[in-house]
C-alpha cells in the first residue's frame, strides 16, 4: 500500500540514486530521480512533488544553490544530504530554505523517520479559545486555520518547517518555548546540532515577519528560556 507521497531524489551518484529509489519505493513512496540540478529543473517544470531529497555536493550547480532557487517560487519540503561533519554546508542549506538535513552515511531507518517528520502535518494541539484565528504581527498576519502568512494581499511562502514552527508558536503565543521543546515538537532527534538548526530556521522566519530581523518585535528571544511569539 503506497503512502501516496511522491518524492524527488537529486543526486549525481547513480548507485545512491538507485539504492534510495528502491528502498523508498519498498517503503510505500512514489519516487522520481534526477542526476543533477539541471535535470531536476526540467522535471520540476512539469511536476510537483511532496518532498525533495537533494545531495549538497553535485557537479555544476550544488544543492544549496538549487535550494535557494526553488525557494523563490516553491514551498516544497527539502531534505539535504550532506557529508558527515560538514557543518558549514548544513547551515548554508538551512539558510537557503531547506527543512532538514541528514549526514551521510546514514541509517535507512533514520531517513524514513526524517521523511515522516517532515511530511506529517503539525500535530493537532488542544485549541485555546483565547487564541485568535488571525495573528496580527505588524504589517504581517498569520491565518491560523489555513496555516498561511500574509503581508497585505501577498502571501509569503513558508517552508514546511517554518509553517510547522508558526503552528507551534500560534498555539503557545506569548509563552516562551525552549529550543529543546521546539526540536521535540518538530519531531526531530535531540542534541545541540538540532537546536542550532532551529536557530537558523528562526532567523529565516524572522526575515519573513519582522521589519528589522536583527531587532525582532514579534518573534522574540527570551534570555535563558528560548523563543516567544509576542502578539500586538
Amino acid at each position: 500500500m503506497t503512502s501516496g507521497f511522491h518524492l524527488l531524489i537529486i543526486d549525481d551518484d547513480e548507485r545512491i540514486r538507485v539504492l534510495l529509489q528502491k528502498f523508498l519505493i519498498k517503503n510505500g513512496y512514489l519516487v522520481s530521480v534526477a542526476r543533477d540540478a539541471g535535470h531536476a529543473r526540467r522535471i520540476l517544470a512539469g511536476l510537483d512533488f511532496d518532498l525533495i531529497i537533494m545531495d549538497v555536493m553535485m557537479p555544476g550547480e550544488d544543492g544549496v544553490s538549487l535550494t535557494k532557487h526553488l525557494r523563490e517560487k516553491r514551498s516544497t519540503p527539502i531534505l539535504l544530504l550532506t557529508a558527515k561533519g560538514e557543518t558549514v554546508d548544513r547551515i548554508r542549506g538551512l539558510e537557503a530554505g531547506a527543512d532538514d538535513y541528514l549526514a551521510k552515511p546514514f541509517e535507512p531507518k533514520e531517513l524514513l523517520l526524517r521523511l515522516a517528520a517532515i511530511l506529517r502535518r503539525a500535530p493537532v494541539l488542544e485549541q485555546n479559545a483565547e487564541v485568535p484565528k488571525v495573528l496580527h504581527l505588524g504589517e504581517v498576519f498569520y491565518d491560523v486555520d489555513r496555516g498561511e502568512l500574509w503581508r497585505g494581499d501577498r502571501r509569503i511562502l513558508l517552508t514546511a518547517t517554518e509553517s510547522h514552527l508558526m503552528r507551534i508558536f500560534s498555539n503557545n503565543s506569548s509563552a516562551p518555548l525552549s529550543r529543546a521543546t521546539l526540536v521535540e515538537q518538530l519531531g526531530r532527534g535531540g542534541g545541540q546540532a538540532q537546536e542550532r538548526a532551529v536557530d537558523v530556521q528562526i532567523a529565516r522566519l524572522r526575515r519573513k515577519i519582522e521589519t528589522n530581523p536583527k531587532q525582532p518585535r514579534y518573534l522574540q528571544t527570551v534570555r535563558g528560556a528560548g523563543y516567544m511569539l509576542s502578539l500586538e
